[in-house]
């Protein structure tokens, strides 16, 4: 009796079981790899959930699966931000949650698919990947595959660039992290010129966020935020209600040892949230909150001796006094009291060179390259 043949090609997402299979896939696709830190599956679920992430009251997805000689080979998302597009009168869509096997004409497939979904939609140009918004994971990890990634940081496979340039892709710009450690920080010449900052701008004062008032420090984090990015790549303006999400995530890892907001003769100027790097303890779970998992959570918590700064932001008209220096000179040096050995600032984009300079007076040097691709459609 003959076999029947297998086939290769590309699903739409439509069913309860195929949800399930397109958040598996990298679970099973990364699980050789000693360097991948598996994200929490709740929280995978809730980032495609159009019902739960307000980032969807303005946006469209439509979810993708490939495969191959019968087996699952790959993934990817079509998102059409429309905030985005109204923003930059534009129209462009979004590429997401891309991953695959070292097949050429699967990650074809994929985009292909992709591309059609939002062509049908009145798309030119196509942008990613983004999982699923501006404010999320962005970026393919094109070099540092020998470290683990820091909290809401992704890693992929080392063929995904090549893959996706074979497709037509291009890069559109790469996102740099750097890594400041106990060795390599300039820790006196940080510490001096915070004392110069201080001198020239005598108002200046750097203080915790107050999560007793966590409302009112929200409103200053968004307005500081989108003023200082809004002449940045990529940017649309953080909405509330995505920052009371995000905040309602963070406040549970949130330390306030490294959360600060900047004033000026009491006014707020600047901010900077790093955050303790709790893939140290993902790593442990495999995604998996329970059982056992939020035992695991408590327990080696406190082993955490990492932070990532995630989201800063000066006004403009306060930038080039060393404010941004001064914020993380707070947060590594209270770490460095306190056993944390090493500091991530992620990502920071390849033009901005302001803050690379920052970055590298304080000791930092480069660890890893994110960049995103684009494509005429």
């Amino acid at each position: 009796m003959q076999a029947t043949p297998k086939t290769n090609g590309v699903t739409i997402v439509t069913t309860k079981e195929e949800r399930a299979q397109f958040l598996d896939f990298p679970y099973h696709h990364y699980r050789d790899d000693q360097n991948w830190v598996a994200p929490l599956r709740i929280e995978q679920k809730k980032l495609i959930d159009t019902g739960r992430n307000p980032f969807f009251n303005d946006a469209e997805i439509a979810l993708f699966l490939a495969e191959e000689d019968g087996r699952p080979a790959g993934r990817i998302a079509a998102i059409l931000d429309h905030r985005y597009n109204r923003f930059h009168d534009s129209h462009t869509g979004f590429f997401g949650f891309f991953e695959s096997v070292d097949s050429q004409g699967t990650v074809d497939l994929l985009m292909r698919v992709a591309s059609d979904w939002l062509k049908d939609r009145g798309v030119t140009r196509l942008l990613g990947p983004a999982n699923p918004g501006m404010m999320d994971e962005i970026g393919i990890l094109v070099d540092g595959f020998d470290r683990r990634p820091s909290i809401l940081m992704p890693y992929h496979k080392p063929w995904y660039d090549k893959l996706l340039k074979g497709a037509g892709l291009e890069k559109e710009i790469d996102l740099f992290a750097f890594e400041v450690t106990e060795n390599s920080v300039q820790r006196e010449r940080m510490n001096r010129a915070a004392d110069i900052v201080h001198k020239r701008v005598p108002g200046l004062n750097v203080r915790e966020i107050r999560m007793k008032s966590l409302r009112k420090e929200l409103d200053i984090i968004r307005h500081i935020f989108n003023e200082a990015w809004k002449e940045n790549w990529g940017f649309i303006p953080l909405t509330s209600e995505e920052l009371e999400t995000m905040a309602s995530d963070m406040k549970k890892i949130v330390d306030t040892r490294f959360a600060h907001v900047a004033e000026i003769d009491g006014e707020p100027v600047a901010f900077s949230i790093a955050l303790p790097d709790y893939n140290q303890v993902f790593a442990r779970m495999n995604g998996k909150l329970l059982p056992l998992g939020i035992f695991k959570l408590l327990w080696y918590r406190r082993k955490i001796n990492r932070i990532r700064t995630a989201l800063m932001g000066v006004l403009p008209e306060y930038r080039g006094r060393g404010i941004d220096a001064v914020l993380h000179q707070k947060s590594i040096e209270n770490g460095l009291r306190d056993g944390f050995t090493s500091s991530e600032l992620s990502w920071v984009l390849e033009n901005n060179t302001e803050m690379i300079r920052v970055a590298e007076k304080i000791g930092g040097e480069r660890s890893k390259t994110y960049r995103m691709y684009s494509k005429a459609l």
